[in-house]
């Protein structure tokens, strides 16, 4: 199997991940009082923007696949200056949002087994990410994966 359809396979998973996500009914699993449930809305809101502010601040360098454009760079400034994957971290924020609103532990579980994914997904594509990038190693060492590392955050 070629990289292309790892990385399309990759796609098929997560999409079909997401849309069990989104499919699945609201549960009485757990109490979802008002406070939780607009937390939870903002926490959705800030995923789906960190996604979209990611995805315009990848530019040319986007790719549906996890896997680097031929004659792309990479990308370390915005969002990228903080995280290597903000839009995994957006997603992922999304997603334990909706398990939150939920109140579905079925929802919960998928939200779990798609934070794992992401993580396998985000290391397969860093791999790909090293050979491409001779710099990709440096950059990885002071950035953190899907949230900000301390020194990230006070400019070091």
């Amino acid at each position: 199997m070629t990289d292309q359809h790892r990385g399309w396979a990759f796609v098929a998973v997560q999409f079909a991940l997401l849309a069990t996500l989104v499919a699945l009914p609201p549960g009485d699993d757990w109490a979802r009082p008002a406070w939780l449930q607009a937390l939870a809305l903002l926490i959705l809101i800030i995923g789906v923007g960190l996604v979209a502010v990611s995805a315009l601040g990848l530019g040319p360098a986007l790719t549906a696949t996890p896997v680097p454009k031929d004659r792309g760079a990479l990308v370390t400034t915005g969002l990228f200056h903080y995280v290597r994957h903000p839009i995994y971290t957006g997603v992922i924020l999304a997603v334990v949002a909706t398990a939150i609103r939920s109140g579905n532990v079925i929802t919960a579980v998928v939200a779990v087994v798609l934070v794992v994914f992401f993580r396998v997904k985000s290391t397969w594509e860093e791999a790909k990410l090293r050979q491409a990038y001779p710099e990709y190693e440096a950059y990885a060492a002071a950035t953190g994966r899907f949230f900000p590392r301390l020194a990230s955050l006070s400019g070091g």
